[in-house]
Protein backbone atom coordinates (compact mmCIF):
# COMPACT_ATOMS: atom_id res chain seq x y z
CA UNK A 1 0.00 0.00 0.00
CA UNK A 2 1.65 3.12 -1.34
CA UNK A 3 1.14 6.45 0.25
CA UNK A 4 -1.19 7.70 -2.34
CA UNK A 5 -3.42 4.64 -1.53
CA UNK A 6 -3.19 5.57 2.09
CA UNK A 7 -3.90 9.02 1.63
CA UNK A 8 -6.88 10.40 4.16
CA UNK A 9 -10.75 10.67 2.78
CA UNK A 10 -14.03 10.31 4.68
CA UNK A 11 -14.52 6.47 3.57
CA UNK A 12 -12.22 5.41 6.86
CA UNK A 13 -13.55 2.22 8.53
CA UNK A 14 -14.33 4.30 11.62
CA UNK A 15 -16.11 6.89 10.07
CA UNK A 16 -19.46 6.06 11.22
CA UNK A 17 -18.84 4.93 14.43
CA UNK A 18 -20.11 8.09 15.74
CA UNK A 19 -23.23 7.03 15.19
CA UNK A 20 -23.01 3.66 16.94
CA UNK A 21 -21.35 4.94 19.95
CA UNK A 22 -22.41 8.43 19.87
CA UNK A 23 -26.13 7.48 20.37
CA UNK A 24 -24.77 5.46 23.82
CA UNK A 25 -22.85 8.76 24.88
CA UNK A 26 -20.08 7.10 23.70
CA UNK A 27 -17.32 9.88 21.77
CA UNK A 28 -16.20 7.91 18.14
CA UNK A 29 -13.00 7.61 16.88
CA UNK A 30 -10.76 11.31 17.13
CA UNK A 31 -10.49 11.14 13.44
CA UNK A 32 -14.33 11.36 12.91
CA UNK A 33 -14.40 14.74 14.90
CA UNK A 34 -12.84 16.32 11.59
CA UNK A 35 -14.36 18.45 9.46
CA UNK A 36 -16.83 16.44 7.33
CA UNK A 37 -15.92 13.12 8.78
CA UNK A 38 -19.67 12.78 10.03
CA UNK A 39 -22.14 10.66 7.69
CA UNK A 40 -25.70 12.87 7.16
CA UNK A 41 -27.84 11.72 9.75
CA UNK A 42 -30.74 10.59 6.61
CA UNK A 43 -27.83 8.11 4.97
CA UNK A 44 -26.88 6.10 7.88
CA UNK A 45 -28.54 5.73 11.03
CA UNK A 46 -26.97 4.01 14.17
CA UNK A 47 -28.72 0.99 14.91
CA UNK A 48 -27.33 0.25 18.67
CA UNK A 49 -30.06 -1.02 20.75
CA UNK A 50 -31.16 -0.97 24.43
CA UNK A 51 -34.18 -2.92 23.43
CA UNK A 52 -34.26 -6.70 23.15
CA UNK A 53 -35.37 -8.37 20.24
CA UNK A 54 -38.11 -10.27 19.35
CA UNK A 55 -42.20 -10.24 19.20
CA UNK A 56 -44.02 -6.84 21.34
CA UNK A 57 -47.82 -6.37 21.47
CA UNK A 58 -47.22 -2.38 20.18
CA UNK A 59 -44.91 -4.20 17.27
CA UNK A 60 -46.57 -3.82 13.83
CA UNK A 61 -44.80 -2.48 10.12
CA UNK A 62 -44.35 1.31 9.99
CA UNK A 63 -43.00 0.90 6.11
CA UNK A 64 -41.68 -1.35 3.74
CA UNK A 65 -38.22 -1.04 2.26
CA UNK A 66 -38.30 -2.80 -0.81
CA UNK A 67 -39.50 -6.19 0.54
CA UNK A 68 -37.62 -5.32 3.94
CA UNK A 69 -39.64 -4.44 7.10
CA UNK A 70 -39.53 -1.41 9.42
CA UNK A 71 -41.04 -1.75 12.48
CA UNK A 72 -42.72 0.53 15.27
CA UNK A 73 -40.39 -1.02 17.70
CA UNK A 74 -37.19 -0.24 15.42
CA UNK A 75 -38.59 3.28 15.17
CA UNK A 76 -39.00 3.49 19.05
CA UNK A 77 -35.45 2.12 20.18
CA UNK A 78 -34.20 5.14 17.32
CA UNK A 79 -36.13 7.72 18.48
CA UNK A 80 -34.97 6.88 22.10
CA UNK A 81 -30.98 7.01 20.51
CA UNK A 82 -31.80 10.41 19.07
CA UNK A 83 -33.28 11.64 22.38
CA UNK A 84 -30.10 10.63 24.14
CA UNK A 85 -28.29 13.12 21.59
CA UNK A 86 -28.42 16.90 22.80
CA UNK A 87 -28.90 18.08 19.02
CA UNK A 88 -32.02 16.39 19.08
CA UNK A 89 -33.48 16.89 23.40
CA UNK A 90 -36.06 19.22 22.08
CA UNK A 91 -37.32 18.55 18.83
CA UNK A 92 -41.32 17.83 19.16
CA UNK A 93 -42.75 14.46 18.93
CA UNK A 94 -43.57 13.98 15.57
CA UNK A 95 -40.61 15.35 14.01
CA UNK A 96 -38.18 13.33 16.00
CA UNK A 97 -40.32 10.09 15.27
CA UNK A 98 -40.23 11.22 11.13
CA UNK A 99 -36.34 11.43 11.30
CA UNK A 100 -36.34 8.09 12.89
CA UNK A 101 -38.28 6.63 10.36
CA UNK A 102 -35.88 8.19 7.59
CA UNK A 103 -32.93 6.99 8.94
CA UNK A 104 -33.60 3.33 9.48
CA UNK A 105 -35.29 3.83 5.56
CA UNK A 106 -31.66 4.66 4.73
CA UNK A 107 -29.74 2.58 6.60
CA UNK A 108 -32.01 -0.46 5.44
CA UNK A 109 -31.18 0.54 1.72
CA UNK A 110 -27.83 0.74 2.16
CA UNK A 111 -27.23 -2.49 3.85
CA UNK A 112 -29.39 -4.21 0.86
CA UNK A 113 -26.97 -2.47 -1.91
CA UNK A 114 -24.46 -4.04 0.59
CA UNK A 115 -25.71 -7.51 0.87
CA UNK A 116 -26.54 -7.57 -3.28
CA UNK A 117 -22.41 -6.89 -3.59
CA UNK A 118 -21.65 -9.18 -1.43
CA UNK A 119 -20.31 -6.86 0.98
CA UNK A 120 -18.38 -7.96 4.14
CA UNK A 121 -17.01 -6.89 7.30
CA UNK A 122 -14.42 -9.54 9.36
CA UNK A 123 -14.82 -10.07 12.83
CA UNK A 124 -11.22 -8.76 13.74
CA UNK A 125 -12.61 -5.20 12.15
CA UNK A 126 -15.43 -5.53 14.21
CA UNK A 127 -12.92 -5.99 17.42
CA UNK A 128 -11.23 -3.22 16.46
CA UNK A 129 -14.16 -1.06 16.04
CA UNK A 130 -14.85 -2.51 19.55
CA UNK A 131 -11.75 -1.34 20.64
CA UNK A 132 -11.46 2.17 19.31
CA UNK A 133 -14.51 2.79 20.91
CA UNK A 134 -13.59 2.10 24.17
CA UNK A 135 -10.17 4.00 24.09
CA UNK A 136 -11.75 6.92 22.52
CA UNK A 137 -13.58 7.26 25.65
CA UNK A 138 -10.76 6.63 27.82
CA UNK A 139 -11.95 3.16 28.73
CA UNK A 140 -11.06 -0.54 29.04
CA UNK A 141 -12.42 -2.91 27.26
CA UNK A 142 -14.05 -4.47 30.48
CA UNK A 143 -15.05 -0.68 31.56
CA UNK A 144 -17.00 -0.80 27.97
CA UNK A 145 -18.65 -3.38 28.52
CA UNK A 146 -19.63 -2.90 31.92
CA UNK A 147 -21.36 0.35 30.02
CA UNK A 148 -23.04 -1.50 28.25
CA UNK A 149 -24.60 -3.58 30.96
CA UNK A 150 -25.50 -0.22 32.86
CA UNK A 151 -27.38 1.00 29.54
CA UNK A 152 -29.29 -2.41 29.33
CA UNK A 153 -27.50 -2.54 25.83
CA UNK A 154 -26.18 -6.61 24.81
CA UNK A 155 -22.38 -6.67 23.45
CA UNK A 156 -23.65 -8.98 20.84
CA UNK A 157 -25.97 -6.16 19.50
CA UNK A 158 -23.79 -3.45 20.24
CA UNK A 159 -21.07 -5.59 18.17
CA UNK A 160 -23.61 -6.45 15.77
CA UNK A 161 -24.39 -2.82 15.48
CA UNK A 162 -20.45 -1.73 14.88
CA UNK A 163 -20.73 -4.31 12.13
CA UNK A 164 -23.58 -2.97 10.36
CA UNK A 165 -22.21 0.55 10.14
CA UNK A 166 -18.67 -1.17 9.22
CA UNK A 167 -20.54 -2.84 6.25
CA UNK A 168 -22.19 0.64 4.92
CA UNK A 169 -18.86 1.92 4.98
CA UNK A 170 -17.36 -0.61 3.06
CA UNK A 171 -20.34 0.10 0.27
CA UNK A 172 -19.43 4.05 0.61
CA UNK A 173 -16.11 3.41 -0.65
CA UNK A 174 -16.93 1.12 -3.32
CA UNK A 175 -19.58 3.37 -4.51
CA UNK A 176 -18.89 6.78 -3.60
CA UNK A 177 -14.27 7.11 -3.30
CA UNK A 178 -13.35 5.88 -6.03
CA UNK A 179 -15.42 9.19 -8.12
CA UNK A 180 -14.11 12.19 -5.78
CA UNK A 181 -11.49 14.21 -7.61
CA UNK A 182 -9.40 16.86 -6.39
CA UNK A 183 -8.36 19.50 -8.54
CA UNK A 184 -5.83 22.58 -8.00
CA UNK A 185 -8.53 25.34 -8.50
CA UNK A 186 -10.28 23.03 -5.87
CA UNK A 187 -7.42 23.41 -3.59
CA UNK A 188 -7.29 27.49 -4.81
CA UNK A 189 -10.93 28.10 -3.80
CA UNK A 190 -10.40 26.12 -0.48
CA UNK A 191 -7.47 28.12 0.55
CA UNK A 192 -8.93 31.41 -0.41
CA UNK A 193 -12.07 30.89 2.15
CA UNK A 194 -10.33 29.91 4.87
CA UNK A 195 -7.61 32.76 4.15
CA UNK A 196 -11.33 35.30 4.55
CA UNK A 197 -12.42 33.41 7.58
CA UNK A 198 -8.87 34.01 9.22
CA UNK A 199 -9.99 37.88 8.85
CA UNK A 200 -13.22 37.33 10.69
CA UNK A 201 -13.31 38.44 14.30
CA UNK A 202 -15.24 35.08 15.20
CA UNK A 203 -13.11 32.66 12.84
CA UNK A 204 -12.64 29.81 14.57
CA UNK A 205 -9.15 28.00 15.90
CA UNK A 206 -8.21 24.43 15.48
CA UNK A 207 -6.34 22.12 17.57
CA UNK A 208 -4.88 19.42 17.61
CA UNK A 209 -3.37 18.73 20.96
CA UNK A 210 -1.10 15.24 22.47
CA UNK A 211 -3.09 14.28 26.02
CA UNK A 212 -1.22 12.73 29.43
CA UNK A 213 -3.70 12.44 31.97
CA UNK A 214 -2.98 11.14 35.49
CA UNK A 215 -6.21 10.57 37.37
CA UNK A 216 -6.85 11.44 41.05
CA UNK A 217 -9.71 8.88 42.48
CA UNK A 218 -12.42 10.78 43.54
CA UNK A 219 -11.96 10.34 47.28
CA UNK A 220 -8.26 11.18 46.85
CA UNK A 221 -6.40 12.35 50.37
CA UNK A 222 -4.46 15.69 50.57
CA UNK A 223 -1.52 13.59 50.61
CA UNK A 224 -2.65 11.36 47.07
CA UNK A 225 -3.03 14.27 45.38
CA UNK A 226 -0.16 15.97 46.07
CA UNK A 227 1.12 12.47 44.97
CA UNK A 228 -0.46 12.27 41.81
CA UNK A 229 0.56 16.14 41.18
CA UNK A 230 3.65 15.14 41.22
CA UNK A 231 4.00 12.70 38.87
CA UNK A 232 2.46 14.74 36.67
CA UNK A 233 5.13 17.34 36.79
CA UNK A 234 7.64 14.80 36.63
CA UNK A 235 6.31 14.17 33.21
CA UNK A 236 6.23 17.59 31.97
CA UNK A 237 9.58 18.30 33.46
CA UNK A 238 10.79 15.12 30.99
CA UNK A 239 9.15 16.16 28.34
CA UNK A 240 10.45 19.79 28.46
CA UNK A 241 14.22 18.19 28.83
CA UNK A 242 13.81 16.37 25.67
CA UNK A 243 12.14 13.31 25.91
CA UNK A 244 9.50 12.18 23.67
CA UNK A 245 5.91 12.44 23.94
CA UNK A 246 5.37 8.94 23.60
CA UNK A 247 7.14 7.79 25.46
CA UNK A 248 6.10 9.91 28.55
CA UNK A 249 2.07 9.03 27.22
CA UNK A 250 3.03 5.20 27.60
CA UNK A 251 4.91 5.85 31.20
CA UNK A 252 2.79 7.92 32.89
CA UNK A 253 -0.78 8.36 31.17
CA UNK A 254 -3.58 6.93 32.73
CA UNK A 255 -5.62 6.42 29.62
CA UNK A 256 -6.12 3.15 29.15
CA UNK A 257 -2.95 1.15 27.73
CA UNK A 258 -1.18 4.58 28.48
CA UNK A 259 -1.85 6.01 24.73
CA UNK A 260 -3.06 9.30 25.32
CA UNK A 261 -1.71 10.28 21.77
CA UNK A 262 -3.18 12.53 19.60
CA UNK A 263 -6.53 13.94 20.53
CA UNK A 264 -6.98 14.86 16.32
CA UNK A 265 -7.58 18.21 14.32
CA UNK A 266 -10.40 20.13 15.48
CA UNK A 267 -12.20 23.57 16.38
CA UNK A 268 -11.21 24.95 19.53
CA UNK A 269 -14.78 24.78 20.62
CA UNK A 270 -14.87 20.67 20.61
CA UNK A 271 -12.25 20.75 23.35
CA UNK A 272 -12.56 21.32 27.29
CA UNK A 273 -12.45 24.91 27.86
CA UNK A 274 -9.63 24.02 30.30
CA UNK A 275 -7.38 22.48 27.13
CA UNK A 276 -8.11 25.87 24.96
CA UNK A 277 -7.01 28.32 27.97
CA UNK A 278 -4.18 26.32 28.80
CA UNK A 279 -3.13 26.29 25.24
CA UNK A 280 -3.93 29.27 24.25
CA UNK A 281 -0.22 30.85 24.37
CA UNK A 282 1.73 27.89 24.09
CA UNK A 283 3.84 27.27 21.09
CA UNK A 284 3.14 24.51 18.37
CA UNK A 285 5.52 21.62 19.65
CA UNK A 286 5.49 23.05 23.19
CA UNK A 287 3.67 21.63 26.11
CA UNK A 288 1.44 23.41 28.82
CA UNK A 289 0.65 21.83 32.04
CA UNK A 290 0.32 19.92 34.20
CA UNK A 291 -3.29 21.46 34.82
CA UNK A 292 -5.97 20.32 37.20
CA UNK A 293 -9.72 19.25 36.49
CA UNK A 294 -11.59 17.00 38.39
CA UNK A 295 -10.55 14.17 36.08
CA UNK A 296 -6.70 14.83 37.08
CA UNK A 297 -4.06 16.35 36.21
CA UNK A 298 -3.48 17.06 32.29
CA UNK A 299 -0.12 17.50 30.17
CA UNK A 300 -0.76 19.49 27.07
CA UNK A 301 1.04 18.94 23.77
CA UNK A 302 0.20 21.18 20.68
CA UNK A 303 0.80 19.06 17.65
CA UNK A 304 -1.30 21.60 15.54
CA UNK A 305 -2.67 24.89 15.28
CA UNK A 306 -4.62 26.96 13.24
CA UNK A 307 -6.97 29.70 12.31
CA UNK A 308 -8.53 28.54 9.84
CA UNK A 309 -5.26 28.04 7.44
CA UNK A 310 -3.29 25.30 6.75
CA UNK A 311 -0.65 24.95 9.74
CA UNK A 312 3.12 25.67 8.97
CA UNK A 313 4.25 23.55 11.56
CA UNK A 314 3.37 19.94 12.21
CA UNK A 315 4.43 16.74 14.19
CA UNK A 316 5.40 14.30 11.22
CA UNK A 317 5.94 10.73 11.68
CA UNK A 318 8.43 8.65 10.01
CA UNK A 319 7.07 4.87 9.72
CA UNK A 320 7.16 1.68 8.04
CA UNK A 321 4.86 -1.60 7.48
CA UNK A 322 3.90 -4.60 6.51
CA UNK A 323 0.66 -5.63 4.33
CA UNK A 324 -1.00 -8.45 3.88
CA UNK A 325 -4.40 -9.14 2.32
CA UNK A 326 -6.86 -11.66 3.32
CA UNK A 327 -8.04 -13.44 0.06
CA UNK A 328 -9.72 -16.98 -0.77
CA UNK A 329 -5.91 -18.59 0.06
CA UNK A 330 -5.02 -16.56 3.15
CA UNK A 331 -8.53 -16.06 6.03
CA UNK A 332 -8.58 -12.95 7.63
CA UNK A 333 -7.53 -15.07 11.04
CA UNK A 334 -4.78 -16.70 9.39
CA UNK A 335 -3.19 -12.89 8.05
CA UNK A 336 -3.28 -11.92 11.76
CA UNK A 337 -1.68 -15.14 12.63
CA UNK A 338 0.86 -14.60 10.54
CA UNK A 339 1.79 -11.04 11.38
CA UNK A 340 1.67 -11.53 15.21
CA UNK A 341 4.20 -14.36 14.22
CA UNK A 342 6.70 -11.87 12.31
CA UNK A 343 6.23 -9.12 15.48
CA UNK A 344 7.45 -12.11 17.68
CA UNK A 345 10.70 -12.67 15.17
CA UNK A 346 11.44 -8.90 15.36
CA UNK A 347 11.12 -8.37 19.14
CA UNK A 348 13.36 -11.94 19.67
CA UNK A 349 15.75 -10.87 16.72
CA UNK A 350 15.14 -13.65 14.68
CA UNK A 351 14.56 -11.49 12.07
CA UNK A 352 14.45 -7.97 10.94
CA UNK A 353 11.37 -5.68 9.67
CA UNK A 354 13.16 -4.82 7.18
CA UNK A 355 13.79 -8.22 5.89
CA UNK A 356 10.07 -9.51 6.70
CA UNK A 357 8.41 -6.47 4.61
CA UNK A 358 10.86 -7.18 1.62
CA UNK A 359 9.52 -10.80 1.69
CA UNK A 360 5.81 -11.08 2.68
CA UNK A 361 4.34 -7.51 2.45
CA UNK A 362 1.82 -6.85 -0.54
CA UNK A 363 2.30 -3.45 -0.68
CA UNK A 364 4.16 -1.66 -3.37
CA UNK A 365 6.43 -0.23 -0.04
CA UNK A 366 7.64 -3.80 0.68
CA UNK A 367 10.87 -3.22 -1.99
CA UNK A 368 11.84 -0.52 0.79
CA UNK A 369 11.37 -2.58 3.60
CA UNK A 370 7.49 -1.43 4.15
CA UNK A 371 9.10 2.07 4.60
CA UNK A 372 6.56 4.54 4.19
CA UNK A 373 9.09 7.62 4.57
CA UNK A 374 7.75 10.84 6.68
CA UNK A 375 4.49 11.67 6.93
CA UNK A 376 1.92 14.66 8.05
CA UNK A 377 -0.73 14.46 9.51
CA UNK A 378 -4.02 13.11 7.54
CA UNK A 379 -1.97 11.18 5.01
CA UNK A 380 -2.63 8.12 5.95
CA UNK A 381 -6.64 6.15 6.55
CA UNK A 382 -7.57 7.04 10.00
CA UNK A 383 -7.30 3.57 11.25
CA UNK A 384 -3.66 3.00 10.13
CA UNK A 385 -3.31 6.73 11.96
CA UNK A 386 -5.00 6.27 14.87
CA UNK A 387 -2.71 2.67 15.48
CA UNK A 388 0.41 4.92 14.58
CA UNK A 389 -0.30 7.93 16.61
CA UNK A 390 -0.36 5.40 19.61
CA UNK A 391 3.15 4.22 19.21
CA UNK A 392 6.89 5.37 20.52
CA UNK A 393 9.39 5.17 17.99
CA UNK A 394 11.03 1.95 17.96
CA UNK A 395 7.64 0.10 18.72
CA UNK A 396 5.67 -2.31 16.51
CA UNK A 397 1.76 -2.34 16.80
CA UNK A 398 -0.14 -5.13 16.84
CA UNK A 399 -2.18 -6.45 13.64
CA UNK A 400 -4.03 -3.93 12.62
CA UNK A 401 -7.04 -3.56 9.94
CA UNK A 402 -7.66 -1.38 7.58
CA UNK A 403 -9.66 -1.30 4.21
CA UNK A 404 -6.38 -2.52 2.29
CA UNK A 405 -5.58 -5.54 4.64
CA UNK A 406 -4.23 -6.53 8.05
CA UNK A 407 -0.92 -4.08 8.98
CA UNK A 408 2.22 -4.51 11.04
CA UNK A 409 3.40 -0.89 12.17
CA UNK A 410 6.68 0.11 12.89
CA UNK A 411 7.52 3.82 14.25
CA UNK A 412 10.73 4.76 13.05
CA UNK A 413 10.61 8.79 14.32
CA UNK A 414 8.87 11.75 14.49
CA UNK A 415 9.38 15.12 14.27
CA UNK A 416 8.36 18.55 14.57
CA UNK A 417 8.40 19.90 10.37
CA UNK A 418 7.95 23.27 8.95
CA UNK A 419 6.19 22.58 6.04
CA UNK A 420 6.60 23.93 3.01
CA UNK A 421 4.42 24.83 0.35
CA UNK A 422 3.85 22.00 -1.59
CA UNK A 423 3.50 19.73 1.26
CA UNK A 424 0.65 22.33 2.80
CA UNK A 425 -1.61 21.88 -0.38
CA UNK A 426 -1.06 18.32 0.17
CA UNK A 427 -2.62 18.62 3.20
CA UNK A 428 -5.23 21.24 2.01
CA UNK A 429 -6.21 18.23 -0.26
CA UNK A 430 -6.97 15.66 2.20
CA UNK A 431 -9.05 18.69 3.75
CA UNK A 432 -10.66 19.57 0.42
CA UNK A 433 -11.56 15.79 -0.45
CA UNK A 434 -13.25 14.86 2.90
CA UNK A 435 -15.39 17.56 2.44
CA UNK A 436 -16.26 16.99 -1.37
CA UNK A 437 -16.80 12.66 -0.27
CA UNK A 438 -19.31 14.19 2.34
CA UNK A 439 -20.85 16.22 -0.06
CA UNK A 440 -20.86 13.08 -2.64
CA UNK A 441 -22.10 10.55 -0.58
CA UNK A 442 -24.86 13.03 1.04
CA UNK A 443 -26.30 13.03 -2.62
CA UNK A 444 -25.33 9.63 -3.47
CA UNK A 445 -27.54 8.59 -0.52
CA UNK A 446 -30.27 10.78 -1.76
CA UNK A 447 -30.44 8.97 -5.02
CA UNK A 448 -30.39 5.30 -3.38
CA UNK A 449 -33.68 6.87 -1.41
CA UNK A 450 -35.41 7.76 -4.50
CA UNK A 451 -34.28 5.11 -6.51
CA UNK A 452 -35.92 2.18 -3.55
CA UNK A 453 -39.24 1.01 -3.47
CA UNK A 454 -40.82 2.52 0.24
CA UNK A 455 -44.19 1.97 1.28
CA UNK A 456 -45.47 3.66 4.58
CA UNK A 457 -48.27 2.05 6.42
CA UNK A 458 -50.74 2.77 8.99
CA UNK A 459 -50.69 1.68 12.59
CA UNK A 460 -53.25 -0.62 13.42
CA UNK A 461 -56.18 0.66 14.30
Amino acid sequence: MTQRILSLSVACGLALLAGASAAQGFKASNDNARAGMRAPATAAAPAASAVPAGPRSADFIVAVVNSEPVTNVEVQQQVERLRAQAEASNMPAEALRRQALEMLIGQKIQLQMAAERNLQVDNFAVQQAEESVARQNSMTMTELRARLVREGIPETQFRADLKKQLVIQKLREAEVDSKVRVSDLDIDQYLREQKAKAGMANSVTQLNLGHILVTVPENASEAQVKELQAKAQQAADKIRAGEDFGAAVAEFSDVPDGKGGAMGMRPADRYPELFVKATQSTAVGSIAGPVRSPAGFHILKVLEKSNGEVPAIVTQSHARHILLRPSAQLSEAQAVERLEDYRRRVLAQQDTFDDLAKRYSEDGSAKEGGDLGWASPRKFVPEFEEALNALRPGEISQPIASRFGIHLIQLLERREATLNQREQRDMVRSIVRENKLEQAFSTWAQEARARAYVEYRDPPL
